[in-house]
């Protein structure tokens, strides 16, 4: 008995050595079979823009305020052809001195400011201008400047898609001095083709407006105690066919100024 007893001791001691062994050796297999996890990429940092991406440093004026000015001719209904070219011009396509120190691109003063300010050299010495966080607010001050005083006012009477008459009508209401001002301003937006941004935000309400003048036949010169009105009725069309032909919204206008009076092949 005690024999028996023996053996089957034995024989369970050999089937547990063997069980453990096999549990060993399987081991390693499970292990290979486990996936070890993918490294996860990591995102590339945004490519930094440099004056060197542009051609000039005008066009990457054009491509760092284009979107601003689209805003606020949506808001305002300046031309953004107009608030691009003028911001060129005054700024020297943001570099000059008020616009790197003071993002001032329209050289406004201070006159009532109570905001940061800058001292800068002009038509006299250290004068005073305004000075802003960030380019946008030289651009929304620049379009309350205009909108918020009454002698722009008929500059609102155009078209928005007339950028010669803008540009003249600033001149005359005493924006500028210089005299080639306006001419300046429309061949910065016929280089650049500034013009297409005014489209983009008009869409389908463009019209491609044809300056009239002296010269052609169909036109009438503008002269003292002259009205819409008055012209309408010397050439017997209505007051609305006088203002769509020559892109007009309000009912302003000025002395020697030249009107389409007959409709031509590019009206």
């Amino acid at each position: 008995m005690k024999r028996l007893i023996v053996v089957l001791c034995i024989g369970l001691l050999v089937y547990s050595c063997k069980s453990k062994k096999a549990a060993v050796s399987k081991a390693p297999d499970t292990v290979k079979t486990q996936e070890s996890p993918k490294p996860v990429a990591k995102p590339k940092p945004p490519v930094k823009e440099t004056p060197e991406d542009y051609a000039s440093a005008t066009e990457r004026y054009i491509a760092l305020h284009k979107d601003v000015a689209q805003q606020e001719m949506k808001l305002f209904g300046i031309p953004a052809s107009i608030s691009l070219a003028q911001g060129i011009l005054e700024s020297g396509s943001g570099q000059g001195r008020l616009a790197e120190k003071a993002n001032n691109h329209f050289g406004i003063k201070c006159h009532d400011w109570t905001g940061a300010k800058i001292y800068h050299d002009d038509d006299e010495e250290q004068e005073c201008f305004r000075k802003y966080i960030d380019a946008k607010y030289s651009y929304r001050d620049h379009s309350l400047f205009l909108s918020e005083r009454s002698r722009y006012a008929k500059l609102f009477d155009l078209r928005q898609e007339d950028y010669k008459s803008w540009a003249k009508g600033l001149k005359s209401a005493g924006y500028a001095t210089d005299r080639k001002y306006p001419q300046k301003l429309i061949n910065l937006i016929e280089k650049y083709e500034l013009y297409e941004y005014d489209k983009a935000v008009l869409g389908d309400e463009y019209v491609k407006h044809q300056s009239p003048t002296a010269s052609d036949s169909n036109v009438y010169k503008v002269v003292k105690g002259d009205t819409l009105y008055s012209i309408s009725r010397k050439y017997n069309i209505t007051v609305k066919e006088l203002q769509n032909m020559n892109g007009l919204s309000g009912t302003a206008i000025g002395i020697g100024q030249v009107l389409v009076v007959r409709p031509t092949s590019k009206n």
